[in-house]
């Protein structure tokens, strides 16, 4: 933990895979770094991620070259591409054992609006010189269309890979500090990150590597970003699993790999998004998946489940750079949406080559100060439109049940003492209640059943059942009335 006030050349708030793998290409260099992460590293949406290295980013390269043009989606491309060789290349260097296998990607269409869109996306591969096929089928018992192959991509185990990457960093003099939340930083001539204990961590360069960045820089990002949550189940299948990895790009969406357990090869399969707050019942999307398993792939058992949160941007471009043109000492990394473990190796990259007044190729096209009027504006207006109409229905909707009506291990939106408030029932029938209200904007936080959290509809911030916060844009718990 950060026991007193630090100075280091270069302090980065976050412990993922953006952050560590920042911090390891800066001590290379010979720089003093400071890792500061607010609970433990890998809790976050690193820990929580299906490990697929691609630059296979669902119906992305079209698209790209639509809104942003030809050049910048080659870019694109270029940037992750090179981020998957430099994980391999580290990989067998240092011969880190963390399950790394190279995959052929799928992207898959079960609809003939759907076979198209792949179509013009295999158009785009073509245009960019992608290496990617077409196909008819995929080895599962799924009906498609049309299947688009990106040959030559990866997955691992992220944990694995990121502690050795920890281990490395620390054996050169950096430091990860754990249990140190940072709440803001002050500007002046070198900037200053202050935590919530109030200790200051003073620096050349600030990297806000943190899934949501805790620092805004008046840079408005809760208004260019949404937040998407999506589901896993991990199980046993009763056949072998054909290798790939696979993504549906219909609705809902399903993402499948193999993975190793216990030295037996297991699947994972994900998908099921939404905005997050918002939607059906989460325990729903388990189920779903689930029943998915059964049918396409002969699934005998889950072993585990879990959920994730997505940053989205406007144009679905990570925003790597400084965070404002006002703070160009303090750069930001976020926004990777589904694909951050190719994305995020590009972006501490970018970060490391800013740090060290480096020119970088890719570095115009993930710029957060850049905007694209198709599709970002129309695209902007469309997620303040939703946030506003969250804002004023939850204010004016009035519960049905009271806090006493809750059953063991059941959530929701309750009257208490004549008030709207979110109350939770413990197994045990200890009674939680909170203030529904989000600290962060004022929307009405809404129960996730499935993870048993509160999470706004507005711009992602998640809470536990005692109103601690679980992820940002927040930075205060709710209050807790009782």
């Amino acid at each position: 933990e950060l026991m007193g006030d630090i100075d280091v050349d270069v302090a980065i708030v976050g412990g993922g895979i953006t952050g560590i793998t920042s911090a390891y290409l800066l001590v290379k260099h010979g720089m003093k770094v400071a890792v500061l992460e607010a609970d433990r590293v890998f809790h976050g949406t690193t820990g929580h991620t299906t490990a697929k290295i691609t630059a296979q980013h669902n119906l992305i390269y079209h698209e790209l070259i639509q809104h942003m043009g030809q050049s910048a989606a080659r870019l694109y491309y270029e940037a992750n591409s090179h981020a998957l060789g430099w994980i391999k290349d580290t990989v067998a260097q240092n011969q880190i054992d963390c399950d790394f296998s190279s995959q052929d990607a799928y992207l898959y269409a079960t609809t003939d609006a759907s076979g198209d869109k792949l179509s013009r996306e295999f158009e785009a591969y073509q245009k960019l010189g992608i290496e990617g096929a077409l196909s008819n089928a995929i080895p599962f018992s799924i009906p498609i269309k049309q299947a688009l192959s990106m040959k030559d991509q990866a997955q691992f185990h992220p944990i694995k890979y990121l502690s050795h990457l920890i281990g490395a960093l620390t054996k050169k003099g950096g430091t990860v500090y754990e249990s140190t939340v940072a709440v803001d930083v002050e500007y002046d001539e070198r900037p200053t990150v202050i935590t919530r204990e109030g200790r200051r961590v003073r620096a050349k360069k600030v990297l806000v590597c943190s899934h949501f960045p805790f620092f805004d820089g008046m840079g408005l990002y809760f208004s260019r970003m949404h937040a998407d949550r999506s589901y896993v189940i991990a199980g046993m299948l009763n056949g072998e699993y054909p290798g790939g990895m696979y993504l549906s790009v219909d609705e809902p969406s399903r993402s499948l790999r193999s993975a190793l357990f216990n030295g037996e090869t297991i699947v994972l399969i994900g998908g099921e998004a939404h905005k997050a707050g918002q939607g059906v019942d989460t325990l729903s999307h388990y189920v779903a998946l689930e029943q998915f398993g059964r049918d396409a792939l002969d699934l005998r058992a889950v072993l585990y489940r879990w959920s994730t949160q997505d940053l989205v941007t406007l144009d679905h471009v990570p925003y790597v750079g400084p965070i404002t043109a006002d703070h160009p000492n303090v750069l930001v990394a976020t926004g990777y949406r589904k694909w951050g473990m190719t994305s995020s190796t590009a972006a501490a990259h970018m970060l490391c080559d800013a740090v060290l007044q480096r020119d970088n190729p890719y570095q115009r096209v993930f710029s957060p100060s850049r905007f694209y009027a198709d599709p970002s504006l129309k695209n902007f207006l469309v997620e303040n439109l939703n946030v506003a109409g969250h804002l004023i229905k939850g204010k004016f909707e009035i519960p049905p049940n009271s806090a006493d009506d809750l059953l063991p291990d059941e959530g929701g939106i309750v009257l208490y003492d004549g008030k709207r408030v979110g109350g939770y029932r413990s197994a045990d029938g200890r009674l939680y209640v909170v203030d529904a209200t989000c600290t962060h904007l004022g929307c009405e936080v809404e129960w996730n059943h499935g993870d048993r959290t509160w999470d706004c509809p507005c711009h992602g911030s998640r809470y536990q059942v005692t109103g601690e916060v679980v992820e940002g844009p927040t930075k205060k718990p709710l209050e807790r009335l009782r």
